[in-house]
Formats: C-alpha cells, sequence, structure tokens
C-alpha cells in the first residue's frame, strides 16, 4: 500500500508516509479513511519524500471534485508536507485544487514541518 497513516484522536493529529507510486485511487482511499474516523479537521503531517505520484490532468480533476465535496461539509485541519524539492509542484497542484482554507506548507525535514504543526495548532 503506498500510503499508511496513524491517527492519534486525543492529540487529533494524523501522520502520513507516502511511498513508492502514488495515484489517485491510494488518495481516494486515504480521504475516505479520515472521513470515515471523523479526522479531516486534524492537524496532518505528510512525508512524501520517497514516492512518486503517477497522475494526469483527469486525475487531479477527479480528485479536486472529491476535494470539494469533503470541505463542503467537513473541517480541514492544517497540512504540513515533507518531501523533496523535486515534488513542491505536485503539492503547489494538490493545494490549489482543494478549496479548502486551511494553513498548508511544503517542507524540506521533518522537524521543520512538525515545529510549524505546533505553531499553527497552538491555542
Amino acid at each position: 500500500m503506498p500510503m499508511r497513516w496513524e491517527i492519534d484522536h486525543s492529540r487529533k493529529f494524523i501522520y502520513i508516509v507516502a511511498e513508492g507510486l502514488l495515484a489517485l485511487k491510494d488518495m481516494e482511499e486515504h480521504f475516505d479513511a479520515l472521513v470515515v474516523a471523523n479526522a479531516m479537521g486534524y492537524a496532518k503531517l505528510v512525508d512524501i519524500t520517497s514516492t512518486q505520484p503517477v497522475y494526469n490532468d483527469d486525475d487531479v480533476m477527479l480528485m479536486g471534485a472529491r476535494l470539494s465535496a469533503y470541505t463542503a461539509a467537513l473541517p480541514s485541519g492544517p497540512l504540513a508536507v515533507v518531501g523533496k524539492p523535486n515534488l513542491r509542484g505536485t503539492f503547489k497542484r494538490f493545494v490549489n485544487i482543494s478549496p479548502s482554507d486551511r494553513p498548508a506548507k511544503y517542507f524540506s525535514s521533518e522537524e521543520k514541518a512538525r515545529a510549524w504543526l505546533a505553531k499553527v495548532t497552538a491555542g
């Protein structure tokens, strides 16, 4: 499975790791699991350093429609993504298709991502 995640309901935090080839169906399964777990509003730390996104323009449009449906009915928590510089474009495309107003930022290290999430979730 290209994506695995751990949901910590007590901290309202999700740690997600993507590895290998990552396709639309993998993203859909991930989002569906978060919805079922009632965790869409949680802070998310996503590690994509070991993944290769595989999608086409139709996939991006389908994901945009799915995200629109989710955000119309559910809150979206802050998103910190850790990855290599070559995946920054994938992150930007994902954020651009998401209608959510949540804070989202791309990082080169998990340490920086965790520090930022702590800051945006404090209070």
